[in-house]
């Protein structure tokens, strides 16, 4: 039908003409009430919204000094994070003159990994961002 009968149509039983495929040949309409339906569309959407889970990731400062039992609680919170499914960034932040004995802080970050390798695996390898040495680690595949 054309689409002035098909407005016409649409007019006398006060609802709207809704294109659905307008790439179609001939293009597909819907007779509907278009409040109702953008009102049905957003609820779909925020319980889409609802039920998809993001993939976040948190990030865990050390320094190069960290005591053994301080890196042990930062790895368990890292732990819970890694068990909820995020990945999480690990970075050894340098301050001054600590730049000077870089590998201090490449051990710290050796043992934070060492400390997770049971929950953990490495999804970037840790490298150097000025005075930070990262590392990016994402929870195992079950």
């Amino acid at each position: 039908m054309s689409s002035r009968q098909a407005n016409e149509l649409a007019m006398s039983y006060n609802l709207d003409l809704y294109c659905v495929a307008p790439q179609a040949n001939p293009p597909v309409c819907k007779i509907l009430n278009y409040g109702k339906f953008r009102f049905e569309k957003q609820k779909q959407d925020r319980a889409q919204k609802r039920n998809r889970k993001s993939n976040e990731t948190k990030q865990i400062q050390l320094t190069p000094q960290i005591g053994l039992h301080d890196l042990e609680t930062k790895a368990r919170k890292a732990r819970e994070f890694l068990e909820d499914g995020d990945k999480v960034q690990v970075c050894v932040v340098f301050k001054g003159r600590q730049m000077a004995h870089k590998e201090v802080g490449e051990d710290v970050m050796k043992k934070f990994q060492e400390i997770l390798q049971d929950v953990s695996q490495v999804d970037k390898a840790p490298y150097w961002e000025g005075k930070w040495y990262n590392s990016i680690l994402a929870p195992k595949k079950k």
